[in-house]
């Protein structure tokens, strides 16, 4: 991943028509901008989303969502640098599945949740992987506790009596990987382990500091003592 950083609002894959859909961009010199490329029937479109209201250069809005909005989307900085790219998908149907946008680490837990457009209860739900059913949910959600790399893969929901959502697939990444990635989630990310360690260096030091400072005053207490002595 380059400098530059992509938020998503709501923070999900999939998403329903006619909605809004917002995109962040971030970048150290603000010069970060969104792109796309989507899959037509021949071709790969590289084009600019059409932002309908107020928008600067590292945001945009679509007020009103279409189909046809679907796509890989990425903020690209002026130096080239880019940001991980998510898949959205925009659909027409009555449910969606809500995963996470960019890639998870091994050992994190995961939450699936099947969302209707008609109907907003808490349903039970069916869960798929790669086509095949590997939950039955009294509620609309699942979770994947402590995922690994065998948890990668295409998953969908369905509802029964209302519908099935498209896929997303999940992305799931290693600590060893040695690769650089963006997350939904900054405690999930070796930058924030990193911080911890720096502060936790930094208390000691400053223990450190304080217990000789002590240390000196109070030989230097008992100097003093035993010179007016």
């Amino acid at each position: 991943m380059g400098a530059a950083t992509l938020r998503v609002t709501p923070n999900r894959l999939q998403h329903f028509q006619f909605k809004s859909l917002s995109f962040d961009c971030e970048s150290p010199d603000g010069s970060a901008e969104l792109r796309g490329v989507r899959t037509t029937e021949e071709l790969l479109e590289h084009f600019s989303p059409a932002c309908n209201s107020k928008i600067t250069s590292s945001s945009c809005t679509i007020t009103q969502t279409y189909v046809t909005d679907s796509a890989e989307y990425w903020c690209e900085d002026k130096g080239g640098q880019r940001s991980n790219s998510v898949n959205i998908t925009i659909t027409d149907g009555s449910v969606i599945l809500e995963s996470p946008v960019f890639p998870v680490f091994e050992g994190n837990n995961v939450t699936l949740r099947c969302i209707s457009k008609t109907t907003h209860t808490n349903q039970s739900a069916n869960f798929y992987k790669d086509d095949g059913l590997i939950d039955r949910s009294p509620s609309d959600n699942m979770e994947i506790n402590s995922v690994s790399r065998s948890d990668e893969g295409r998953y969908k929901c369905s509802i029964s009596g209302v519908g099935t959502s498209p896929e997303s697939w999940l992305h799931v990444r290693s600590y060893s990987s040695g690769e650089t990635i963006q997350s939904d989630d900054p405690i999930s990310t070796p930058v924030f382990f990193l911080r911890w360690i720096l502060l936790f260096i930094l208390m000691m030091i400053l223990l450190i500091v304080r217990f000789l400072n002590t240390c000196k005053h109070r030989v230097s207490s008992k100097t003093s003592t035993a010179t007016s002595n």
